[in-house]
């Protein structure tokens, strides 16, 4: 299986996009996709507090699943149960059951509260998912574990160690899962896991989940696990804060993961089931976003390709030219020429314009501007006073860069609008745009 994660955690896309995406990544070679909601999930009765004011319809769940089906994609959604559980616990109503109290990461799997939520939460999205075969339940990254009083108390009264408190919580969220939905297979990262002895994986976890793992499968033979999933990345791991996605780095991390798919019967039994291509959105709830999705859409064609081809060749990369509608690419520095036809090219061509341009065209305005500097200073401009024949050398070109920039933001806003929510087009905007065109903004005020 090749499943594409949708990331929804910020700049989750509007069911129109959607419609248009999935027939692409059926094309480009994915066969399944792995939606992690958070809140964008349509929770309901006492749970209604986790979302978003922009979150999902009942009946938008249900179209996901039919465009899916529609392109022959298996959904798999995911619930965070142990760690990155921020748009939960950041709630008043729930802060009892955070593992540190200054913390909002991660849950106190000590009190009986915390799996009570986690049985409701997961009942409510797998009862919306009744087609899907599989789960994911994160488990990743609890941080602090350990370090809150019951953990601790645990540790001692048990002579036990924090790798065998941490399966005593999945243990229990798995016997939930498989005793209350037969036939329902469960998926979980592995970070967790490469820090526990064997033994306690033999006991713990191989009769009931397939770690999706980092590079430690010796251990997980020995473990007596029968099957394993690998996860990569398309875009979203190089920075919380990055626009632009690397594509060699990508490519680089999918040539090597066929290396280890290929040296995989080595190890048998254990068999290769199916490997994510994630695709972060944000590093957690709290963290500002990374690439948008159309942006990171020519590397998600690239890595497709490469698993399903086997390798980068000169066919695969014009499967991707002519899927996505570009000319050539420049793997090195990360572009594609030409007009492109996937969804949102508009967005992907705009944020390069973003990115290469904007910052760079406004501050060089500012700053290398020999009259701005000695007749327009932040001193004339507090004061309101300056040379009208000095500020008439340099006014007009300013202004038109202005004018430049606001015509082509308007532009951006209305593709992203399209695509998106208008929370994520705010926040996108402040974090993107702002800080460089309202310094010209300012200046251009000023001068008039």
């Amino acid at each position: 299986m090749r499943l594409v994660h949708l990331d929804l955690k910020g700049a989750a896309p509007r069911i129109s996009y959607l419609e248009q995406v999935f027939p692409l990544l059926s094309q480009l070679g994915a066969n399944g996709i792995l939606i992690e909601y958070e809140d964008m999930f349509p929770f309901k009765g006492e749970l209604e507090i986790l979302k978003s004011p922009y979150a999902y319809s009942e009946k938008d769940i249900e179209r996901i699943q039919q465009l899916a089906d529609l392109h022959k994609l298996e959904v798999v959604p995911l619930v965070q149960t142990f760690g990155h559980v921020e748009f939960i616990l950041k709630h008043e109503k729930y802060q009892h059951l955070r593992e540190v109290e200054r913390f909002p990461n991660s849950f106190n799997p000590h009190v009986p509260d915390t799996l009570a939520l986690l049985k409701s939460i997961l009942s409510q999205v797998i009862e919306k998912h009744r087609r899907s075969t599989w789960i994911h339940i994160g488990a990743d990254e609890v941080f602090h574990l350990g370090e809150g009083m019951d953990s601790k108390n645990w540790m001692s009264h048990n002579k036990g160690d924090m790798g065998t408190m941490y399966l005593k919580h999945i243990k229990e969220v798995l016997s939930f899962i498989t005793t209350q939905f037969w036939g329902l297979r469960v998926l979980m990262w592995d970070d967790m896991l490469r820090k526990i002895s064997v033994g306690a994986l033999q006991v713990a976890l191989v009769d009931h989940a397939c770690p999706t793992l980092g590079p430690f499968l010796t251990k997980y033979v020995e473990s007596g696990f029968e099957a394993v999933w690998f996860a990569s990345a398309f875009k979203g791991t190089t920075g919380p804060a990055q626009t632009w996605t690397p594509l060699s780095y990508h490519l680089k991390n999918h040539l090597s993961w066929l290396k280890v798919m290929q040296s995989l019967p080595r190890l048998a039994p254990l068999r290769f089931q199916g490997i994510v291509l994630t695709g972060w959105q944000r590093y957690d709830h709290y963290s500002v976003l990374c690439e948008l999705l159309p942006v990171g859409i020519p590397s998600l064609a690239i890595c497709l390709q490469t698993l399903v081809n086997g390798g980068f060749t000169e066919e695969t990369k014009r499967k991707v030219l002519d899927t996505l509608g570009f000319q050539s690419m420049q793997l090195e520095q990360s572009t594609c020429e030409g007009r492109g036809a996937f969804p949102g090219a508009e967005i992907y061509h705009m944020v390069e314009q973003v990115n290469g341009h904007l910052k760079e065209s406004i501050l060089k305005a500012l700053e290398e501007e020999s009259a701005i500097k000695g007749w327009f200073s932040p001193y004339h401009r507090k004061r309101q006073f300056g040379n009208p024949r000095n500020m008439e050398s340099f006014g007009s070109k300013v202004v038109k860069l202005h004018e430049d920039w606001e015509s082509f933001v308007r532009d951006l806003r209305t593709h992203l609008e399209r695509v998106y929510f208008p929370d994520m087009v705010e926040e996108w905007m402040e974090e993107n745009i702002n800080p460089y065109l309202d310094q010209l903004r300012d200046l251009v005020r000023d001068y008039r």
